[in-house]
């Protein structure tokens, strides 16, 4: 797993109009938690972190106050857009620790179904595991090109790092291939429409011992 140095300095304020004033700064508000200390609040440079994350890095060693500690990106906040990251969850661990992570699933190859008129749909992009720290693996990677039509693949079906246990349900659809209909014409709809007229209410009979009207 990628591992990469990152500085960080304590913030004195909290709240939405401090971390204004950091991203102003060309910098992103974190909060330092774990191993039962009290959470620290704290600023990294915006550039380095992006550029990290953007490269897959999930490990660093962050230093603070003079002292370098390892620490898990654990949460990443985008902006509305989802494009600029405005807020990062560091967790302190050691090396020898497990951890819990999501991870996102990468669907790779051509499946021979969609020889077949098959499509393949994906219906989970990540799973959660459970590794060693320096187990984290960047991506799931599952090639479909035997998955044929009809097929479906689930979380079970996954082949993971040795080491690494699934916490997300086994049998969670990851993906299927099926043959989707083609849409109907508007003209198709209306020759399989059958014809009919108008419904008819016909007039109620009187009631035995009920009086005609005229």
């Amino acid at each position: 797993m990628e591992q990469a140095i990152l500085k960080a300095e304590k913030r004195q304020h909290s709240g939405s109009k401090s971390a204004s004033r950091v991203r102003d700064a060309g910098k992103l508000p974190a909060t330092i938690y774990g191993h039962k200390q009290a959470p620290e609040s704290v600023s990294v440079d915006r550039h380095d972190l992006t550029l990290q994350v953007q490269h897959g890095v999930r490990l660093f060693d962050i230093e603070l106050d003079g002292k370098s500690d390892k620490m898990l990106l654990k949460d990443i906040q985008y902006d509305y857009l989802g494009k600029s990251i405005i807020h990062v969850d560091f967790l302190r661990v050691n090396l020898a620790e497990k951890v819990r992570v999501t991870v996102p699933v990468e669907i790779k190859g051509i499946a021979k179904g969609t020889h077949e008129g098959g499509i393949i749909q994906a219906h989970l992009d990540k799973v959660e595991l459970e590794c060693l720290v320096t187990d984290i693996p960047a991506s799931i990677v599952f090639n479909v090109k035997e998955v044929g039509v009809g097929d479906a693949i689930h979380a079970a079906d996954l082949q993971l790092p040795a080491g690494t246990k699934l916490l997300t349900d086994g049998k969670a659809l990851v993906l299927t291939c099926n043959i989707v209909a083609a849409a109907k014409s508007a003209e198709e709809v209306e020759a399989e429409t059958p014809v009919t007229g108008p419904e008819v209410i016909s007039e109620r009979k009187p009631v035995e011992g009920e009086e005609e009207t005229a």
